[in-house]
């Protein structure tokens, strides 16, 4: 598959009042979040910031999130401007100032992070897509549902051993790595980095005892059902039904090259086995097999 440009919600309505988010998204890193953003930017009933993932419940309470939240920051309002100079679309200019407005003065506070949705029309629902929210500590779910009792919570969940496989490969492309043998890969699969996102047996409980009604989505039902994804995900949020184009198409999926031996991935199996066992006991067995 080809990988393609996240859409995010045309309408914007630059006099709307500060909003709260009437829905999140989280997930496990490379669980399909960014397909989910991908489909819900289609929809006219929802709206998604431009710069689509807000970061703003973990820069309260993930402290060693803040450095990269604020190169987030710093770096995605001149991508969309780069993004429409290569398309040769003009910049609008309520888009231009909206987003020199939320990356200049003080920012990460209650009023900010509602100023963020303001231009939301009035028929839309405002949708924080932010991943990293899934790894939030305890008081931080907590501080999530006093704010937003009334949230609609979507949260991605994929293998762990393929979500970690993943991740390790695209942490090794970054960093223009090669593991040189079996020993290397071994030490790669045993990094804690990989467990921070998919640690569903601390970070799901948490997330239902606030929220019982959010719906959890195995990430192999995007592949093998998409369209009953989106049925469902239409009906959490109670919106109505929507054409969405590319609905098979992966988004920013890692490119074929690099993959762990089987003794790192039979290591992997190991250390992930209470996971899958967790989310077997959360979530069920028919909910296991559609993990991946």
């Amino acid at each position: 598959m080809t990988q393609t440009m996240i859409t995010i919600s045309p309408a914007f309505d630059p006099d709307g009042q500060p909003r709260k988010p009437g829905a999140l998204c989280i997930g496990a890193q490379k669980a399909g979040t960014s397909w989910l953003a991908q489909m819900l930017g289609q929809h006219p009933q929802v709206w998604i910031p431009p710069f689509k993932e807000v970061q703003y419940f973990n820069h309260q309470h993930i402290p060693e999130h803040r450095r990269w939240i604020a190169w987030h920051y710093r770096n995605k309002p001149q991508e969309i401007r780069d993004r429409h100079k290569a398309r040769k679309v003009p910049m609008p200019p309520e888009l231009d100032a909206y987003l020199d407005g939320i990356t200049s003065g003080k920012m990460f506070h209650n009023q900010w992070y509602k100023r963020v949705f303001a231009p939301a029309p009035a028929h839309a629902i405002p949708l924080d897509l932010t991943p990293e929210y899934s790894a939030l500590p305890d008081e931080g779910v907590e501080a999530v549902a006093r704010f937003l009792p009334k949230a609609r919570v979507i949260y991605l969940i994929r293998h762990p051993v393929d979500r970690a496989i993943s991740q390790l490969r695209m942490n090794l492309r970054r960093e223009k790595r090669i593991p040189a043998g079996t020993a290397d890969w071994l030490a790669e699969v045993a990094n804690p980095v990989l467990d921070e996102r998919g640690d569903y047996a601390t970070y799901l409980p948490r997330w239902l005892a606030r929220y019982p009604d959010m719906l959890v989505i195995p990430f192999g039902r995007i592949s093998s059902h998409p369209h009953l994804v989106m049925d469902a995900v239409e009906a959490h949020l109670g919106i109505g039904p929507c054409f969405y184009s590319n609905l098979t198409q992966k988004v920013f999926a890692n490119p074929d090259g690099l993959m762990p031996p089987p003794e790192a991935v039979a290591a992997l199996e190991d250390r992930m086995a209470p996971q899958v066992e967790a989310l077997r006991r959360i979530m069920g067995g028919d909910f296991v097999a559609a993990i991946r």
